[in-house]
């Protein structure tokens, strides 16, 4: 045998035998599994001089390897989002659907958790049809094209313009998720008074009319408000405006239009069961990390810089709420504690991505405080019965997160981020208020164009019965009576 055919040969060798020793410590080194896979190549081929032929074959095998090692991310990331979209939608159902039913009163706890129920089915099916491509298809500015109506084209490769390394099918799941719970995040404010028909056309109208233009402004590829080519680039990383204002306000809009629930300011009205909203709640802060963790489209470090970002964020503002109401009644409650960690997590939201740890806890102790505000003092003083404080936490909270995350954002944790801060907020504030007059305009429509077609609330008769018996003929609640 030749002395080239030999270092040829011992080359090939060293590729194979010593492959994943190099790779292992090439990634424990802080190098990617492609970097690593280029290496381990790199050193075997130091080691002799290749002919032609052999040169072609080691060619081959590194082309080989690092296909592998792009199938084995894409399939990391995969899986990754996957679990994350099952998480958000488990924030709707059970998570919301607890959180809410709770803390109606007993005889309006199945209609309440069917109204988070029925956006599954519905929004689910509206946005396979065609609101996606409403939303994410290229279009204008303000609205997606039509280019994946009945999810065409969408399927198990990756759509490069919204995430490399996933399938735009997974895309397009993770996604509804968030279709889903915000619609359904509305309900609250119109909580024990509203036809479960009126509510379903409400809902489904609402997430074509309101939700799919704002997502593509936010999100989609060419909009008005895409962090990255957009008019007024916004900093959104998972739905400050696109879920909270939108929502927030549209509730906001409805608990006017519908006017106050009978007894309203008479008579209490207190949560029926604290335990299945603190169970609720509960659910709600884990799922919340699919919501924004996420939200980085990939498992990878900003997917964990934003898991800690809703951490801290969430426990900041469960504890400043939790104080503000002791200060002030004497006595932390568990619905203070449970509110104030959700507006945490509402308001973190947008600036997950862009924030680092210290300015987390900033967001949440500034929230909970803002907050608790908008919630005990505020509505108070407007006498506005947003039943379950829809308005007061995700749509304060999600203005508030919004704005600061143009003060606080970070190109340090996310290179999007181009520095800035003062035509960063303003931009900002700009996406605030599209997002204010697109909620409130369409939602006003949508409520009028219902209530001239089937009515929007129940009757008296109907709301002193109850949704669950009146909506559902059912009850919640089976309590056996001995004979």
């Amino acid at each position: 045998m030749g002395k080239l055919q030999l270092r040829c040969v011992l080359a090939l060798l060293l590729v194979t035998v010593c492959a994943p020793s190099v790779m292992a410590l090439t990634v424990a080194a802080g190098a990617s599994p492609t970097q690593a896979a280029i290496a381990t190549s790199a050193s075997a081929v130091s080691t002799a001089t290749i002919p032609a032929s052999g040169s072609a074959v080691l060619a081959a095998r590194i082309a080989a390897l690092e296909k592998q090692t792009a199938d084995a991310n894409l399939d990391a990331n995969n899986a990754w989002m996957l679990t994350c979209a099952v998480f958000v939608l488990m924030m709707t159902g059970p998570g919301l659907a607890l959180f809410y039913g709770g803390l109606v009163r007993k005889k309006n706890v199945l209609g309440t958790m069917m109204q988070s129920f029925a956006m599954m089915a519905i929004v689910t099916v509206i946005w396979a049809l065609f609101s996606f491509s409403l939303a994410f298809a290229p279009g204008t500015s303000i609205i997606g094209g039509l280019k994946y109506v009945f999810l065409r084209a969408v399927g198990g490769a990756p759509n490069t313009a919204y995430a490399m390394t996933i399938p735009f099918g997974t895309f397009m799941i993770y996604q509804l998720m968030f279709a889903i719970i915000t619609p359904a995040l509305i309900s609250g404010a119109f909580a024990e008074r509203m036809k479960f028909s009126a509510m379903a056309l409400f809902m489904a109208l609402w997430s074509i009319v309101v939700y799919c233009p704002m997502a593509h402004m936010v999100w989609g590829t060419g909009g008005l408000l895409n962090a990255v080519g957009g008019r007024f680039p916004t900093l959104d990383f998972a739905g400050g405006t696109v879920v909270h204002v939108t929502s927030g306000v549209s509730a906001l809009v409805c608990a006017l239009y519908l006017g106050c629930r009978m007894g309203h300011g008479e008579e209490p009205m207190p949560p029926h069961s604290m335990v299945l909203s603190f169970i609720g709640a509960c659910m709600l802060w884990v799922g919340w990390f699919g919501f924004n963790a996420g939200s980085a489209l990939s498992a990878g470090t900003l997917a964990t810089s934003a898991f800690i970002a809703t951490q801290l964020a969430a426990a900041a503002g469960a504890l400043t709420w939790t104080a503000a109401e002791w200060l002030r009644q004497g006595k932390p409650s568990a619905l203070g504690s449970i509110s104030g960690a959700i507006a945490g997590l509402a308001t973190i939201t947008p600036a997950a991505g862009y924030v680092g740890p210290m300015a987390a806890l900033a967001i949440g102790a500034l929230t909970g405080g803002f907050c608790y505000f908008m919630v005990v003092v505020a509505k108070a003083k407007f006498g506005y019965d947003d039943s379950l404080d829809a308005f007061g936490i995700h749509g304060a909270g999600g203005m508030l997160g919004t704005v600061l995350t143009g003060v606080f954002a970070s190109s340090m944790i996310n290179p999007v981020f181009q520095g800035g801060h003062l035509h960063q907020v303003m931009n900002q504030l700009i996406a605030v208020g599209i997002g204010v007059v697109l909620a409130a305009t369409g939602t006003m429509a949508i409520l009028k164009f219902v209530d001239l077609t089937i009515g929007l609330r129940v009757s008296q008769e109907h709301e002193a019965l109850g949704l669950d018996l009146s909506q559902h003929g059912e009850e919640g609640y089976y309590w056996e009576v001995p004979a």
